[in-house]
């Protein structure tokens, strides 16, 4: 079986080798051109240039034809394929998927829309690996993440409010008092689109405000609890041992955030995701 994902998990080029999946790549465009973000180098470099520049980069989703590719391939070898795409609230990423299906005329496709994004997209293409390693068919891969893709939750802490006032979210004279009073922004991944959940004052007071909504939650354990940072590891780190101590968290893991969800966020961000229990 081929699974295929794209950028937006954050999976670099050589994860995706030893993971043995494909990527499709969304593409990051500041005025002098695309940024490649291929490795977690990138994802560094692509924080310290979105710093200096004024305007926001542009990012486009990819097209039909690099799924295409893909599925002619499996096509030839007749292969099952699977495509987890980054939530269709954020990108039209899941028609480019769908076109090229048609396209192929191949019907050993399934392409799941993940309603998710960076590390809880990550999460869910991981555990159709696992599940792959375990021998499960594509159809019972698809029937367990289209459940589970439904109790995942990301949260997230901004440091800035001045990518929220780049991107038009909100006013400039807002983002200018709100950063003078320390303002931190707490966002949330809900209903495939990315939420503010409220406002806190200082970073203390966004870690905060995440722990309450982790705590607001009937956590599944069985599942690994995922952390998230934009640029600095050491705040991520940080944030990730203050909570696994505070919550004697024993499965977890901490990711790197690249620019195709970083270019809306910022530097110095957090993030952490969970799955909830079933109903």
């Amino acid at each position: 079986m081929m699974i295929i994902t794209d950028s937006a998990s954050d999976i670099t080029e050589k994860e995706a080798e030893e993971m043995d999946i494909r990527l499709v790549w969304l593409k990051t465009k500041f005025s002098d051109g695309d940024f490649p973000m291929k490795a977690e180098e990138d994802f560094c470099r692509f924080f310290d240039k979105l710093a200096e520049e004024k305007d926001l980069p542009m990012t486009s989703q990819p097209s039909p034809e690099e799924y295409l590719e893909f599925f002619e391939e499996a096509k030839s070898k007749e292969e099952e394929v699977l495509v987890l795409t980054l939530s269709s609230g954020l990108s039209g990423t899941v028609n480019a998927a769908n076109l090229a299906k048609q396209m192929s005329e191949y019907d050993k496709i399934w392409i799941i829309d993940s309603e998710q994004a960076i590390i809880t997209q990550r999460f869910l293409v991981q555990k159709a690996v696992e599940l792959r390693k375990e021998g499960k068919t594509t159809e019972d891969i698809v029937e367990i993440l289209e459940e589970l893709k439904k109790r995942v939750t990301v949260c997230g802490m901004l440091d800035t409010l001045t990518y929220l006032r780049k991107g038009g979210r909100i006013p400039a004279a807002l983002a200018v008092v709100g950063n003078m009073l320390h303002i931190k922004p707490v966002i949330e991944l809900k209903d495939k689109t990315l939420t503010m959940l409220g406002k806190a004052r200082g970073r203390s007071g966004g870690m905060k405000y995440l722990w309450k909504e982790f705590e607001s939650y009937d956590i599944d354990r069985e599942e690994p609890v995922y952390f998230g940072y934009t640029s600095d590891r050491e705040i991520g780190e940080k944030f990730m041992m203050d909570t696994v101590e505070k919550y004697g968290l024993k499965n977890y893991k901490l990711y790197p955030v690249g620019g195709i969800i970083g270019t809306h966020v910022g530097p110095a961000c957090v993030a952490i995701s969970f799955v909830k229990k079933s109903q």
